[in-house]
């Protein structure tokens, strides 16, 4: 084990407990890591894969697409796919044919009717396995099973056989991304997006606009590059449907609108002057939903449109003031929401809305129409989430529930928050009977990745096709496996170190490892109340962040899939580090130019050169942030259009400036002592004399 790993593990016990895991061999931990976990599963002596795999192609197209998307993953794993004798064979068969009638009877398994829409059986034999299913997606959701039954790479690979009956706790699983606050995904990504969520068997995809769908007839509200054009869009809904995945637009359709609302040609719609929030009764709001929604349903054939509606905090604050005090805001809400529902009916669609507002409504909800699909949502790690779906569920109306990846505002996703609200908001409405999940990635700051998210966006997954309450721990251990191809168990610590770190941060009462950290000047006002409370913990801060770093790096050559996440994962990892280091060193800087302008110092040019110099303090976080810069920017465009980075990299820019002007001024001071054996006051060049809680160094 490297150095930095084993100084990590004497210094934190919560990353010593992690890091026990990579003590023993992979081939003593428990084999069938899946996610999702199957319904039912029996193990089978495994085959290894020394003369590759024979899959044995169906009849039908939407079969053989299924078989091809299998043969095209293992080649991408180096495991040779062709006819070979003694290799394993893989075979797809429809339910109800003669052959798989006589499997099912042989194994004593039936294909019920909760099977039907999407549950498959995989029977193993000598050679290999079959899949059975009614249907394509089941035929194709076994497929995808298969994937992750052959471990490994290479003519090293196995293939773990087991019989398997499974099939999904709920009819939509879906994922939400955010289109409209920063990142803009280019067409290439989005497509990675289907394919992998679909592998984990995800049906729904659900892209969130604001103003970031171009439409012909409002062409003013949407930048260049930085909208999806009608063109992509069918692109897009083509190859998902190809994964077996809808894609559901979200268009907010009342709230979540400044970036129209601000253009004067649309200013009088608004609640208030250049708002947020449609104004209800105002006669040209429904006219402008229409006109928008029918671009919508003619680019997209699912049957569901989301049409937002939350948040709308502006509400009796300017053009319904009258109404709201007279009706109230519940009723001034739902009653703009139903003219949304009459005016876009003649669609045919169902309608999903988000309930956060309805919600605190419970009698009027029931006057809404029962084809409104209400979403409830919530973020936090609750210990029950029954409160956000039960006054929907006792109107009489569908619902599905919306937990989240907990990405946004933060250098990376607070996984432990995000697993527990996915675990438990989704169990509390598989038991109250919503029949869909949309687990929620969202931007709100313009700078969340993507390829952050993988671990959250694949535990929603897990969570929406199993029954019941998932389990953290058994996902917690497979991850690394199964989607980046890690057997040893590193990249699985790794996530679990940054989740302490992130605790750590929040036990120390500076919220968790936020972008707002990342950005705070250490010596301002706000900064030097910050640095009281994270002083304490910077230590493990960074013991935890660069242990985490090395292990990916360890993990690397080991996991061959998905480094584009992992690099995504060490940024992350080094952005907390930078975090630490930050509040430490600007804590040096002052003790040290403290020190060096006492009158008894009999080395201040030491302690000068160690503020500013060839390994300076202060050039130390001139890099940070020019090195974070750079990775940032790589791992921006493997995602997204350059559309909006310059946005963020103006404030990389801004700090790494920020910290040359203080260099420059303290190395002004030197020379100033170089000549006069004087300093100039801290004061005097942006440094504090004193930082609350930092004592000060006695003279060498």
């Amino acid at each position: 084990m490297a150095a930095p790993v084993a100084g990590a593990m004497r210094c934190h016990a919560s990353f010593v407990v992690s890091l026990l895991i990579l003590s023993g061999s992979a081939s003593g931990q428990a084999s069938y890591h899946l996610i999702p976990q199957p319904r039912e599963m029996r193990g089978e002596t495994p085959i290894t894969l020394t003369t590759g795999v024979t899959i044995v192609r169906p009849t039908s197209d939407v079969d053989r697409f299924a078989a091809d998307d299998l043969a095209e993953s293992l080649r991408e794993r180096g495991i040779r796919v062709a006819a070979a004798p003694g290799g394993a064979r893989i075979t797809f068969i429809r339910a109800g044919t003669a052959r798989a009638n006589a499997l099912l009877r042989e194994h004593s398994l039936v294909i019920d009717s909760a099977m039907r829409d999407e549950g498959y059986v995989i029977v193993p034999d000598a050679r290999g396995l079959t899949v059975i299913a009614v249907s394509p997606s089941g035929v194709f959701y076994g497929a995808q099973t298969v994937k992750q039954l052959i471990v490994g790479s290479g003519p090293g690979a196995r293939l773990e056989r087991a019989t398997i009956r499974d099939w999904p706790a709920m009819r939509y699983r879906g994922f939400h991304d955010d289109l409209s606050r920063g990142p803009i995904p280019t067409v290439e990504f989005q497509k990675k997006q289907i394919r992998t969520l679909a592998a984990y068997k995800v049906n729904v995809f659900s892209p969130y606009y604001e103003h970031t769908l171009a439409y012909s007839s409002n062409p003013l509200f949407s930048a260049p590059d930085g909208a999806m054009t009608p063109d992509q869009v069918k692109e897009l809904v083509a190859y998902s449907k190809r994964y077996h995945v809808d894609v559901i637009p979200e268009q907010e359709a009342f709230g979540h609108l400044h970036h129209i609302l601000k253009y004067e040609l649309y200013s009088p719609l608004a609640e208030t002057p250049h708002g947020h929030v449609l104004a209800p009764g105002q006669p040209g709001s429904l006219a402008f939903i229409r006109q928008l929604f029918s671009a919508i349903d003619s680019l997209f054939p699912s049957p569901f449109i989301h049409i937002g509606a939350d948040e709308t905090f502006e509400l009796g604050r300017g053009q319904t003031a009258e109404r709201v005090r007279s009706e109230g805001i519940g009723a001034v809400y739902l009653g703009f929401v139903k003219e949304i529902e009459a005016a876009l009916r003649p669609t045919g669609k169902r309608f999903l809305f988000w309930g956060d507002v309805a919600m605190n409504n419970p009698e009027l909800v029931k006057t809404l129409p029962k084809t409104l699909l209400p979403v409830a949502w919530n973020y936090g790690a609750d210990t029950s989430f029954t409160r956000f779906i039960t006054p929907y569920r006792d109107a009489g109306m569908e619902t599905w529930v919306a937990p989240g990846v907990s990405n946004w505002n933060r250098v990376f996703p607070n996984n432990a928050v995000a697993l527990v609200n996915i675990q438990r908001f989704i169990r509390d409405g598989q038991r109250l009977g919503a029949t869909g999940v949309l687990n929620t990635s969202w931007d709100d700051d313009g700078e969340a990745l993507f390829n952050q998210v993988w671990y959250g966006a694949l535990f929603g997954a897990a969570a929406a096709w199993q029954s019941g309450e998932s389990s953290i721990d058994a996902f917690a251990s497979s991850f690394g496996r199964v989607f980046h191809g890690d057997e040893s168990g590193r990249i699985d610590s790794a996530e679990r170190t940054l989740s302490s770190a992130h605790a750590l941060l929040s036990k120390a009462g500076t919220g968790d490892a936020s972008d707002y950290l990342f950005w705070l000047d250490p010596w301002s006002d706000e900064g030097k109340l910050v640095a009281q409370k994270i002083r304490p913990v910077t230590h493990d801060l960074r013991m935890l962040a660069e242990s985490a770093l090395v292990l990916v790096a360890q993990a690397r050559p080991v996991a061959p899939r998905q480094h584009d996440a992992l690099d995504a994962v060490s940024l992350g990892a080094r952005r907390m580090d930078f975090i630490g280091m930050k509040f430490q060193f600007a804590d040096d800087v002052v003790q040290m130019y403290a020190l060096a302008s006492d009158t008894t110092s009999k080395s201040p040019g030491r302690d000068l050169a160690d503020i500013t110099g060839a390994n300076g303090r202060l050039q130390d976080l001139r890099d940070g942030y020019s090195l974070i810069r750079d990775e940032y920017e790589k791992a921006w465009l493997k995602e997204n259009r350059p559309y909006w980075i310059h946005n963020v990299l103006a404030r990389y820019d801004l700090a790494t400036q920020l910290w040359i002007d203080r260099a420059n001024r303290i190395n002004q001071s030197r020379q100033q002592w170089n000549r006069t054996r004087r300093l100039q006051p801290a004061a005097d060049i942006g440094v504090p004399a004193t930082m609350p809680g930092l004592p000060l160094l006695p003279p060498a």
